[in-house]
């Protein structure tokens, strides 16, 4: 990227903070202005020692990153997400968002507030988390590995690691071979070692395609098995990964919602009223798990936050209540549904205040039915 317009000493301090974001291992970096930088670590908001960052140099210092690609959005856009890849300690220039392991790699999202450009950044490691690094049933990755088609749906709040599992499973199928699998993402975070039985290409959303929905349109016709759409967002994206599914596909996406019945429940409620119920229909055939995640704070605020899961796998009274559009018996089936598989979120979390990762304070705030916890 051509930087010659914003000042050596900009593109410098940024990368300094990134680089400082590694060191100190925190996840975020939020650079707004009237406020020092100030990083995520573990969860917790840790402010740095620099200066309270200006409104000029806020601006500047995000804009010394924005890879060429992006470069003429940003000057206009309320919000622009892309990717920024700066040297480690062996020194090799990285701005065009590709990997390796001579640079650190983040998402970036730069956004608008009272009028004002800011900016937060995530780290991305370079090599794929395993499973039991995140804490993830193995059992569940491999029951996804072993589909050949359907809709699986990881699901919750921002940065509560759905990227994460998503790239997992993915590596799950690139380390098995014989896939052909394609990405539509908004930006590329984590990349993939390249194996010689399976082809992986991964497409950012405004730079290789328009659009998740363009993204999986066209991925369609590049024979693919597998195919990770970044985020459900619209109609037409969901609409055409049901479709997708049904021809014997396996999507792999993402939604926001706070639990795994609010995922059918937001996915249905994206089409008119009156295709509802047809959606109902198609997508309980087609639905194979939904996960929905929480990172919650360690007792140790030093370690890292601990995963926390509510699992619904697509049984037949799962089944039934997606196609009656009854959500209190999908619940109901998740709550029963332990010989299948299946993880009630209070028992994820009892199992981690039982191994002392959690407080009883924190699964009381984030259980289904708090009482359990005193």
């Amino acid at each position: 990227m051509e930087l010659s317009s914003y000042s050596t000493e900009s593109q410098e301090n940024m990368r300094t903070l990134l680089a400082e974001m590694v060191k100190l291992e925190a996840s975020d970096l939020h650079l707004v202005p009237g406020y020092r930088p100030i990083f995520r670590l573990h969860g917790r908001l840790i402010p740095t020692t620099w200066d309270v960052v200006s409104v000029e140099s806020a601006a500047e210092m995000i804009a010394s990153v924005v890879p060429e690609a992006k470069s003429k959005k940003f000057p206009e856009s309320t919000n622009l997400d892309f990717s920024v890849g700066i040297p480690n300690d062996d020194g090799n220039n990285g701005n065009d968002g590709n990997s390796g392991d001579d640079e650190h790699r983040f998402r970036a999202n730069a956004f608008r507030a009272d009028g004002n450009i800011c900016g937060c950044f995530r780290h991305i490691p370079n090599e794929v988390p395993t499973f039991e690094w995140m804490g993830f049933p193995q059992n569940i990755a491999r029951n996804i590995a072993e589909l050949t088609n359907g809709l699986i749906i990881v699901t919750g709040v921002t940065g509560s690691g759905k990227s994460t599992t998503l790239a997992a499973i993915v590596n799950l199928f690139n380390e098995s071979g014989g896939y052909r699998i394609i990405t539509a993402e908004d930006p590329i975070e984590y990349r993939y070692q390249r194996t010689d039985h399976t082809i992986i290409t991964q497409r950012e959303v405004g730079v290789d395609c328009e659009s998740f929905y363009d993204g999986l349109k066209y991925g369609l016709r590049q024979d693919p098995d597998v195919i990770l759409v970044g985020e459900i967002r619209d109609r037409d994206t969901a609409r055409m990964a049901l479709s997708a599914a049904e021809t014997g596909h396996l999507i792999l996406t993402t939604m926001h919602t706070k639990d795994a019945k609010g995922a059918v429940s937001r996915f249905v409620d994206l089409f008119p009223h009156n295709a509802q119920d047809d959606i109902r229909v198609q997508l309980s055939y087609n639905l194979r798990f939904v996960i929905a995640q929480h990172l919650l704070p360690d007792v140790d605020p030093t370690r890292r936050r601990a995963l926390a899961l509510e699992t619904m796998i697509v049984n037949n009274p799962v089944r039934a209540g997606i196609r009656l559009g009854k959500l209190e018996a999908i619940e109901s089936a998740i709550q029963t549904g332990r010989a299948d598989g299946m993880i009630r979120l209070d028992d994820s979390l009892q199992g981690l205040v039982s191994t002392g990762r959690i407080s009883n304070e924190t699964a009381r705030r984030y259980a289904k039915h708090p009482d359990a916890f005193v």
